[in-house]
């Protein structure tokens, strides 16, 4: 169904804030990771300013091009193991995006979801064990007409929407309006929008910093609770994403 389920996805990722990584690293740590998982970051490296991550995986993708493998090449030429990061230490501090996640295979989802709820990715390949970071927001978009996801991977996303295009009049003319916009002068229809986008991704900026300070008291849990229980949510896993 056309209703801008990827628009939508690719329209996130520029609003999130943008992040400052060492140059050159192909985990997209932050200057202040020392001692991090895969390796110290050279102290005297250049620090840079980028947008967020935004990483599509494609459904054919295998299982090393996502997880990372051994650069036979290099060790060829050296002979000595090294590692040639994968999907997730791209998307790391950022997105990936899963476009027909139900088509996904099974195995390939687990590890996504595994990475995801750890926030890290071990790989073991050829005598190799290496850890890296791999924090991503993980997000799948599909036609359900097309295959059901699994119900016990469903259950492990923190939220599913249903995306169907909208029935107002009004509001369906806006979209189509916007769209033949951005197909006759895309510069431009980004320029007349970016106060806008500057305006959410500073709205967003300020919620990441009052988020530690947020408390919600019994009473919010037990309405979450009930909330989960009238739409006959299985486990608990959607208590503990709202709250």
């Amino acid at each position: 169904r056309q209703s801008s389920k990827s628009t939508a996805a690719r329209g996130l990722a520029r609003l999130l804030p943008s992040i400052q990584v060492v140059d050159g690293d192909p985990y997209n740590r932050p200057p202040d990771a020392t001692a991090d998982y895969s390796g110290e970051v050279p102290a005297d490296a250049d620090v840079i300013e980028v947008s967020a991550p935004f990483v599509d995986l494609p459904i054919g993708a295998t299982e090393d091009r996502v997880l990372g493998s051994l650069d036979f090449q290099a060790a060829l030429q050296t002979g000595e193991r090294v590692f040639h990061p994968g999907l997730l230490a791209a998307a790391n501090r950022g997105i990936l995006y899963i476009d027909e996640v139900n088509l996904l295979p099974a195995h390939l989802v687990d590890v996504l979801l595994d990475a995801a709820a750890m926030g890290v990715n071990t790989v073991q390949r050829e005598g190799l064990t290496l850890t890296h970071p791999a924090q991503f927001m993980l997000i799948g978009t599909m036609n359900p007409e097309e295959g059901d996801l699994r119900p016990q991977l469903l259950d492990r996303f923190g939220l599913m929407v249903d995306v169907a295009a909208p029935r107002d009049p009004v509001l369906r003319t806006e979209v189509v309006r916007r769209r033949i916009a951005f197909e006759e002068n895309p510069a431009g229809f980004v320029v007349a929008w970016q106060d806008e986008e500057n305006k959410l991704r500073q709205r967003i900026t300020e919620a990441k910093k009052r988020l530690p300070e947020v408390i919600l008291d019994d009473d919010m849990l037990t309405l979450i609770s009930r909330i989960c229980t009238a739409f006959d949510v299985d486990g608990l896993r959607a208590d503990i994403t709202l709250h």
